[in-house]
């Protein structure tokens, strides 16, 4: 496997060296080079982006001091990305690898024990006016922070809300539809069917399907390049835009215990099953520099407590509970941002045995060309009901080619 990764490597190496004398190479940020087929039957268009992390941690002490330091330098993520139409502009297709370790861990028997490399693996079918059909693995139509790419985020990473609740990427099939309601007002239909498990599973559909339906609704007309999707405003909307949006998710028979993440809940029979439901209602709002994203979400399941098949408790447990997520930015003119972000996480005490979480954030950004090459640092706070409480700052850079 290495030694194929060696070979992709040295042949994209030499591709991008003798395509970067080109005089109509891409410009920063647009991605390494564009292939377009002699009969313009398809087109590619590589890129390439890392991130990489720096992270200090503390433990609030019993007198209110830091103690327990801890330290970390990381390649968050690293990946390759390769997107276009093949055939006709109508049939589009995205691929996206992951190549750091924290991209492709989560190997198990599942995945045959090998590293899990795709992202997505999708193609995506115009095949009737406003209709598109999605075939194989990509994100869910979950929660809006989810959606939003890792690169295209308003701080550091995600919030906690996002790590307890998302239903991130699966295998499957997806129809999605939007219709004018006016000549401003768009609304947005998105189902899916998927297997139920996560990305990359190759061995056995355990449980039974995952069902997503999500609604949104854009009253003032849609966002300048497709802005409810990326956070911070960096196009200065000149007039309001919002986004709402509810999202529901059923995974029945589920074998997780984070719905499609998780840990796979093995009893003395072979897995344990329970439906598994997820409800995200979340919004999108940018106007002159200013951005407020807010996200709600609640999950819960038929029977949250893993059992054997005499009753006992196996000793995994659904997260079932809620949580609220809150974040806003301002970005100045001269491209440095201040965002704050509060996020709540209530879990069932009774159920999962978690105190309450909730978690302050200060972030500062300096976007030098947008998304594309931008420096982030934030400081959180984490208050623990009835625990130790913790203090995290981060640094990242963040490069797209």
């Amino acid at each position: 496997m290495k030694s194929k990764l060696l070979a992709l490597g040295l042949t994209l190496l030499i591709s991008i060296s003798s395509y970067s004398q080109e005089p109509n190479a891409p410009a920063f940020g647009k991605g390494l080079f564009n292939l377009v087929g002699k009969d313009s039957s398809f087109t590619m268009k590589i890129a390439t982006r890392m991130q990489l992390l720096a992270i200090a941690e503390w433990d609030e002490g019993a007198d209110g001091g830091l103690v327990n330091p801890e330290q970390n330098f990381l390649v968050r993520r690293a990946r390759l990305k390769f997107d276009g139409f093949a055939y006709s502009p109508k049939l589009k297709y995205k691929i996206e690898l992951g190549l750091s370790n924290r991209d492709i861990s989560g190997g198990s028997e599942f995945t045959r024990n090998t590293p899990r490399y795709i992202l997505d693996a999708v193609v995506m079918w115009n095949f009737h006016e406003n209709f598109e059909l999605w075939v194989g693995q990509t994100k869910l139509p979950g929660n809006i922070e989810r959606v939003i790419s890792s690169g295209n985020l308003q701080q550091v990473d995600r919030s906690l809300l996002n790590s307890r609740f998302n239903i991130d990427r699966d295998i499957g099939i997806q129809l999605r539809h939007h219709t004018k309601l006016s000549d401003k007002f768009l609304m947005r239909e998105k189902l899916a069917i998927s297997q139920g498990e996560g990305r990359n599973i190759t061995e056995g559909n355990l449980g039974g399907h995952q069902y997503t339906a999500r609604l949104e609704f854009l009253p003032f007309g849609t966002f300048k390049s497709k802005g409810d999707y990326s956070a911070a405003d960096l196009k200065r909307e000149e007039k309001p835009k919002l986004m709402l949006a509810a999202t529901y998710d059923m995974n029945k028979d589920a074998v997780k215990t984070r719905s499609n993440l998780g840990s796979y809940m093995a009893n003395d029979v072979g897995f344990y099953e329970t439906d598994i439901n997820t409800l995200f209602i979340d919004a999108m709002f940018k106007y002159n520099g200013f951005s407020l994203m807010g996200e709600y979400a609640k999950r819960d399941a038929d029977d949250p407590i893993a059992k054997n098949s005499d009753g006992t408790p196996t000793g995994d447990i659904v997260q079932v509970g809620n949580g609220l997520n809150l974040q806003t930015g301002y970005l100045f003119k001269n491209n440095w941002e201040v965002s704050g972000r509060y996020t709540n996480i209530v879990l069932d005490e009774n159920i999962t045995g978690r105190n309450p979480e909730t978690q302050y954030t200060l972030g500062l950004s300096k976007y030098i060309v947008g998304h594309k090459l931008k420096v982030q640092t934030d400081l959180s706070y984490l208050s623990v009901d009835g625990g130790s409480d913790r203090l995290m700052y981060r640094l990242q850079l963040d490069v797209h080619f």
